[in-house]
Formats: structure tokens, sequence, C-alpha cells
């Protein structure tokens, strides 16, 4: 532990990935307060795959016993066609002798933050600082100073480091004028969850489900509260249009007729984007999750990703604050290494899944089919696919905080 009078590291954002972070720095007993503009942890649908690589990492803050007692083990996915019917089954236990965890673990993200929140309000280290919200921020040679907005009014908070886990929108990344490059899709992505068996109503689909079609291709996959269905939404039609109830019925029923309809219990309509910060640093400033990265939903990699940025950066941190590590060389590793990987594997690998579910070439999707059967039906070749899908290769290959004389023989 170090000093408790020591300015805290100081994390903006409050949804899993800024709550992961606070976590590790908390049980390696550093301050750390935590920023966060809404009132109270936030719902949020959106993500819900943990892959075997995070499960390993989230293991080391002793969270995943409480992570699999509310979650849903799933060791097999499907790509199908949505005329054709099963093209390629993957079955992670394939990676059995790899990972103790040889499966995808569905488990809305809030659930995640919940746990990281009961804990961390318990802790005298930390400051959960709910409906405050940062204006302004500037970084020293000595520290960071984040201006904040509270019910009481204006207040200056003094760090020894801001991380900004706040969001594709981030003030963080704002205020330091990091410029946020890649393309925004024309279509946005609408998420539907109902209680209905979907396995019942489309016999022989898997658990997690990628379905190509030209016209409207989808994602269906079962969290432990509901069955979950994803489609594009054109750009020209409206959320209000998209939204409405009877249009969300009618494209239910297209997946597969249900007499009586579909219960929705939750639906989000949101933009999406494939966009990497120009830098994950500056100075004394990080960045990590959204606010660094963001990319297709298509592949469930993106909480993943922004959980490995977060335990990547505060590995480091607590080198340097406790082992008194060179605070250069390991933040301008964390930050090469996790943009690296944003680029090579997180934008690449969902780029790709995208546009394979929404391919209009005949030809391309046939040969499409053809090379997902032969990679399924190989077992080495199987192997190898899901060592990368679970980000077990992006881990082995550059590690999470590995230290940065170890880095040194990395390409830039």
């Amino acid at each position: 532990m170090i000093d408790p009078s020591t300015p805290p590291v100081i994390v903006v954002g409050a949804g899993p990935v800024g709550m992961t972070a606070a976590a590790v720095l908390a049980q390696a007993g550093i301050p750390t307060a935590v920023v966060e503009s809404a009132p109270e942890p936030q719902p949020d649908w959106r993500a819900s795959t943990f892959h075997a690589a995070t499960l390993e990492l989230l293991k080391d803050i002793g969270i995943t016993e409480q992570m699999h007692a509310e979650g849903l083990v799933v060791p097999r996915y499907q790509f199908r066609d949505r005329r054709e019917g099963l093209v390629a089954e993957f079955d992670l236990g394939l990676l059995r002798d790899e990972t103790p965890f040889p499966y995808r673990l569905q488990l809305n993200q809030q659930r995640l933050v919940r746990f990281l929140h009961d804990r961390l309000l318990a802790d005298p280290l930390v400051r959960l600082r709910f409906g405050t919200r940062l204006i302004d921020l500037s970084t020293d040679a000595d520290g960071v100073e984040a201006t904040v907005e509270t019910p009481e009014g204006t207040e200056r908070l003094r760090g020894a480091y801001v991380i900004g886990a706040d969001g594709a929108r981030s003030t963080v990344r704002r205020q330091l004028g990091i410029p946020f490059e890649g393309f925004t899709y024309p279509e946005r992505f609408l998420i539907v969850s109902t209680p209905v068996d979907m396995s019942a109503q489309v016999p022989g689909i898997a658990e997690v489900n990628y379905i190509s079609d030209p016209e409207q291709w989808l994602f269906i996959l079962r969290t432990p509260e509901a069955w979950r269905v994803l489609w594009p939404v054109p750009s020209g039609v409206g959320d209000e249009e998209a939204t409405a109830p009877e249009g969300m019925q009618r494209q239910l029923q297209s997946v597969a007729p249900l007499a009586g309809g579909y219960p929705i219990i939750d639906h989000q309509i949101y933009h999406v984007h494939q966009r990497v910060a120009a830098t994950f640093r500056s100075g004394r400033a990080l960045l990590i999750g959204d606010a660094a990265h963001v990319n297709s939903p298509v592949g469930g990699v993106g909480l993943n990703s922004g959980i490995h940025d977060a335990m990547d950066l505060t590995r480091r941190l607590v080198r340097i604050l406790t082992e008194g590590a060179d605070a250069d060389a390991e933040l301008d590793g964390f930050a090469r290494c996790r943009r690296r990987i944003a680029l090579e594997y997180v934008q690449a690998d969902t780029q790709r899944n995208t546009d394979r579910l929404r391919e209009t070439d005949e030809e391309t999707r046939l040969t499409n089919q053809r090379e997902l059967r032969a990679l399924a039906a190989d077992p080495d070749r199987a192997r190898a696919w899901l060592r990368r899908v679970s980000l077990l290769e992006s881990v082995q290959r550059f590690g999470i905080g590995t230290p940065h004389t170890e880095l040194e023989g990395t390409p830039a």
C-alpha cells in the first residue's frame, strides 16, 4: 500500500471498464476516485459476452465466481445463413487445454458493474462520485487537475493520473484534443430482448448465432434474462419508426412466426462506429475502452478489449506508484501495445465479421460459407480461430501490462 494521502488516480466513467480499473487499483492499495455523471450505476443491455482471456484476467480480482453464479456458460456458437440454415458451428471446448474457461460467459455488463460497485463502495481507499460531471481537465509534470460539476457546485480534484473510461463521447478525450479516427456505419443497430425461447422458435440454433443475409442479417443470442435479437436499421428509417412496437414485432415475426406476438422487455437502438483514438496517452492522462476505441459489436470483443485495456494500464500504474517503475516507458508501452491490438485485432476482426454477415454478392457469400465450413471441420484450424476470437492470441502475443523491458523487441 502507498500513503492514503497520496493524490488519487482519477477514473472518469463508472461503466464496466472504469470500474474494473478502479478495482485493480484499490486491490493494490492505491487511492482512487471514480467520477461518473449519472446519479447511479446505469443499466445497459448492449454488451453481454465475456471471453476466456477476459475471465482469466477478472479472476485476478476475485470477481469470476459471482459472474458465473449469475451468468450463462455458452460452449458453442454458430454461423448461419437466413436462407440456408446452419453454415458452421464452433466448439469452444477445443480450448480446454489452453484456458480454464473454454466457453463464452453470457452476462449483461450491468451485473459486473453492480458487483464492482458494491465492492468499491465499502473500500475506504475509493471515492465513488456519482452525479459528478467532468467539465475541464489539465495535466502537468506532477499530476492532473479535474474540474467537476456536482449537485453542490463546481469542485476541483487533484490526482496523480486520470483514466478516461467515459465512453465513445469521452469528455477526457475531447479535453485532451485527441482525434477519434475512423468511420460510422450508415445503418444503426437495434437490439430487442424477449423472454421467448428462440431456440424453440428456430430449431437447431445455438445460444449465440451470427446469421448472414444480403437483405437483413441477424445476431441472435441468449443471456440469463432473455433472448436478444439484433438487426440493422437502414439509414432512411428514423429511430421512432424503427422502435415502434408494431415495427419491432413485425421484425421478430419475420425471424420466426409466433401466434400472439413476442413480449418485448427491452430495446436499444444505437449508432455503430469503427474508430480508434490517435493516441491512448497524453502525459498523465490515459484512455481505455470505448474512450479509446469503438467497434461493431459482431464478435463481442468491445467490452472485452476495454477490460484488457483497464488491466494492462492499471498493472503498469501499480508498478509506477508502488515500485518506482519508469512512468514514461510503462505508459508509452501501454499506449503503443493497446492501440496496436485495437487496430490489428479488434477493428480488423469486427469489420470482417460484419462484412461477412452483410455481404450481398452471391459468389462471395458462397465462398464465405465454404471457408467457414472448412475451418470448422479442421480441429487445428478451428482451435487457432477460437484462440484469436476469444482474445487468447492477443494476450499471449502482447501480454497484459507486460513490463516495458520485455516489450522492447515488439515492433512499433
